[in-house]
């Protein structure tokens, strides 16, 4: 029975019609190709060895070339801004802002600036195919796998660290639940080998808002201390 497991589900899958990887793929990347601007509200889960450990919620901004700004309502109004050079995370609480180079960091949000640059998931997936062990939170969608890209696949350039890579090397797994008609995205989930998880889900997606380019600028304000490094474990619900 076990190993019937994966030749029923494929079994299942061609019988039911399951979507077809590629015109999938080319929707959600032309989706979000052709805006110069995007906005959305999001909500973060993020969960150690399948318990609930943080949830938080708040609005994202993304303007090419790679920037985004994340703003943190609930629980506590905190700030993430990539600047498109710098990643930033002031934590309004404690007056301090950790400053790390986008290139560098390897806080899960940091690679979703690809959605304000080509928007080309190859960059980032060296295999993406129809997820067998992750079903849709809605049967107008369909959930990809994503095979992440190791140290050997020009991390640089995508953005993403030998940190990261380490990371990936641990079989981290990734999957994007996408609208079949629109191509929206409306959640991504990563599971990492140690029992760490982190779940965004977006609503309200606009394209090519009117969104001020001073948003996706940081300044520092008076008294506030900068840490230059990754973020503390303790505040990074961003990082598996």
């Amino acid at each position: 029975m076990f190993q019937c497991a994966y030749s029923c589900v494929f079994l299942f899958l061609t019988i039911t019609g399951a979507p077809d990887v590629k015109p999938l793929l080319s929707r959600l990347e032309a989706r979000y190709r052709s805006a110069r601007t995007l906005q959305a509200t999001f909500l973060e889960r993020y969960t150690e060895n399948g318990r609930l450990i943080r949830v938080e919620a708040g609005t994202v901004y993304f303007r090419r070339p790679g920037k985004m700004r994340w703003e943190y309502d609930s629980p506590e109004k905190n700030l993430f801004v990539v600047d498109g050079k710098t990643a930033w995370f002031y934590v309004r609480a404690d007056r301090t802002v950790t400053r790390v180079p986008a290139k560098e960091s390897s806080d899960w949000r940091t690679p979703l600036a690809l959605l304000a640059g080509e928007m080309k998931l190859s960059r980032v997936c060296e295999k993406i195919q129809l997820a067998l062990d992750e079903p849709p939170e809605s049967s107008a969608d369909a959930v990809l796998y994503c095979e992440l890209r190791g140290a050997e696949a020009g991390t640089q350039e995508q953005g993403v660290t030998a940190s990261r890579s380490n990371m990936t090397a641990a079989r981290d797994t990734v999957y994007l639940e996408i609208v079949q008609s629109s191509g929206d995205l409306v959640r991504i989930l990563v599971k990492n080998a140690g029992g760490v998880g982190i779940e965004f889900r977006f609503a309200d997606w606009q394209y090519n808002p009117q969104v001020a380019d001073s948003l996706f600028h940081f300044s520092v304000p008076p008294g506030v201390a900068i840490v230059n490094g990754e973020l503390p474990l303790s505040q990074a619900g961003a990082k598996p």
